[in-house]
């Protein structure tokens, strides 16, 4: 299977690696128990789906997509700061983050740029995180700004690859256990998720070969933001991502 050089994939690894720290950060931790919650599942869901508004669970479930509908319900209700006030403590969480982890990086004027023009080009069509987080004020210096649009053009990249997911024919939770994040192990982080054991049946080969099929999609589909770049700006946006992400994450 033959997976095409485009500047969404190039990005794609840095991308989900620097916004996933970001989730799991102090900072993230530290908004957390600003919401007087205990754990991460519960501020974590309210903050990143805060953009959405004061919406039923329901709604979250639909966007966030490969959660188990109860766990999601439990979690956003479980906080009860509202929905604008935790995107916001949340946003400032992401902006910290940044200016500490991007301190050494002295690229993120440019690679703001760049990645504001990807942002603001992309087509929020059956994205709705991506395009709450797109409405969000942006952050007026740019290590904070590059967190902010790198966590926003993942929301972009999940909420496309929810919907080639399941127009390959694949459950949320067959996602969870193919995909996973290497961070927890597949298994661990469907539970994360809320699946229960009895649900976390083997994969086969041909589930897992339509998620090859529904991670190309995304690809495909996730281009149409980037096409914005020439090929020199393309270049240069993946070669800055890949310095942002050594800086940030290196040990």
């Amino acid at each position: 299977m033959t997976r095409p050089a485009t500047t969404a994939w190039s990005v794609k690894g840095h991308i989900q690696e620097l916004g996933g720290a970001f989730m799991f950060s102090r900072e993230a931790r530290a908004f957390g128990e600003g919401t007087g919650v205990p754990g991460f599942i519960g501020p974590y869901m309210k903050g990143r789906c805060g953009v959405l508004g004061d919406v039923d669970a329901d709604v979250v479930t639909s966007a966030v997509g490969f959660f188990h509908p109860q766990a999601v319900r439990e979690a956003w209700e479980s906080v009860e700061m509202p929905a604008a006030q935790a995107a916001e403590g949340y946003l400032h969480a992401c902006h910290e983050f940044g200016r500490r982890k991007l301190a050494s990086f002295d690229g993120s004027e440019r690679l703001s740029e760049l990645l504001l023009a990807v942002v603001r080009h992309g087509d929020a069509t059956g994205a709705p995180l991506f395009a709450g987080w797109r409405a969000m004020p942006l952050a007026d210096d740019a290590r904070a700004l590059v967190m902010q649009l790198v966590h926003t053009l993942r929301e972009f990249r999940g909420g496309l690859h929810f919907l080639a997911v399941r127009a390959a024919g694949l459950a949320p939770v067959q996602a969870v256990l193919i995909g996973g994040s290497p961070m927890f192990g597949a298994r661990d982080q469907a539970l994360l998720y809320g699946w229960p054991e009895s649900e976390l049946a083997e994969v086969t080969d041909e589930q897992r070969d339509r998620w090859q099929e529904a991670e190309l999609v995304t690809d495909r589909l996730a281009q149409q933001a980037f096409s914005v770049l020439d090929k020199a700006e393309s270049e240069e946006l993946a070669a800055l991502m890949a310095k942002a992400h050594a800086a940030a994450l290196s040990r």
